[in-house]
């Protein structure tokens, strides 16, 4: 496997740029010497601030995917040798308050980029951002490639869809499209939405006296929780191959919200029993069932596995966050 970068500086389109994976994935892709261009959504054109420090290094275009003919003159403008999908609102309670928008962007919008490739640049490589949210209730732990789909909330049905789609042009055009199925992956650059920000900020803010509590719905949902600036690297390897196919990238283990509040209040030398109030109304109807993946196929074929430990992870960003309230107190 040749992953070396090409002498000529290749086109990396990446929608949805502003967003935690964008972000670092710009910075992967910078470092190896790409031209990157990204998209961000025309109505929130300003959402930078995780690619703030690379401005003057990226190239940035509006776009929603929700119309075709922006999209492929964008594809016409830039000529992108890869493109990374990550266009989304991957909160799931926002995909229950606005499915139709959900389904536009995360379901037709893929379709809208693969036409786009199929007319204009059909030697583009497409990294699609699948999700675990495809099993929703699996029928098997851990997941695979070949785990059946049973997604249960219209994020997760969206993403099959784009899946889906990204699989039949693959096979019916010979495009080269791939799909990650992403099991969850963290950083301090997660937005506060996600429980594990939102608990190591709460954390952060506790032991700073900005804050007396944290409010958390069920402490024994397990996750299987990976760091993002890990993920990127797999996604670029899996437009290195010489075929396209699909991976799931994951850590291979879970750990509760309990043991994510217990070391992140730990790590600030806290006891998280005596902040933490768990109430009911916060549950999620309906809880997913045990999303744990199984990475063995991007390890045999990739040479990738997550590098992070939980561990690290969870005080990454608890560091991250203590830090980022210190200077802002002082600003």
């Amino acid at each position: 496997m040749d992953t070396t970068t090409h002498k000529s500086p290749r086109t990396a389109l990446i929608t949805g740029i502003g967003g935690q994976d964008g972000s670092y994935l710009s910075e992967f892709l910078l470092d190896k010497g790409y031209r990157v261009v990204g998209t961000v959504p025309d109505d929130d054109p300003v959402n930078i601030d995780r690619i703030r420090h690379l401005l003057d290094r990226v190239e940035i275009v509006q776009d929603d995917l929700l119309g075709q003919d922006r999209l492929e003159k964008i594809f016409r403008d830039h000529r992108p040798d890869e493109v990374y999908n990550f266009a989304a609102n991957s909160v799931l309670a926002a995909s229950f308050q606005q499915p139709i928008l959900a389904t536009m962007v995360l379901a037709m919008g893929v379709t809208r980029i693969l036409e786009a490739i199929r007319k204009i640049t059909p030697e583009a490589r497409l990294f699609q951002a699948s999700s675990s949210e495809i099993f929703g209730k699996p029928a098997e732990v851990p997941q695979s490639e070949m785990t059946p789909f049973h997604p249960r909330n219209p994020y997760g049905v969206s993403k099959v869809y784009g899946h889906l789609m990204a699989m039949t042009y693959r096979e019916n055009y010979n495009l080269y499209a791939c799909s990650g199925i992403l099991y969850n992956h963290e950083s301090p650059r997660r937005s506060p939405e996600f429980v594990t920000r939102k608990i190591t900020l709460a954390a952060a803010k506790i032991r700073l006296g900005l804050a007396k509590e944290l409010r958390l719905g069920n402490l024994d949902a397990r996750r299987d929780w990976g760091f993002a600036g890990d993920y990127v690297r797999a996604m670029w390897l899996m437009l290195q191959q010489p075929h396209p196919d699909d991976y799931v990238l994951a850590t291979g283990e879970t750990h509760s919200v309990r043991e994510l509040c217990e070391e992140a209040f730990s790590h600030l030398g806290l006891d998280y029993r005596e902040y933490v109030v768990q109430e009911t109304v916060s549950f999620r109807p309906p809880e997913t069932g045990q999303l744990v993946g199984n990475p063995a196929k991007a390890r045999r074929v990739l040479g990738w596995k997550s590098e992070m430990y939980f561990r690290d992870l969870v005080r990454m960003m608890v560091d991250a966050d203590l830090e980022a309230i210190r200077t802002a107190g002082s600003a």
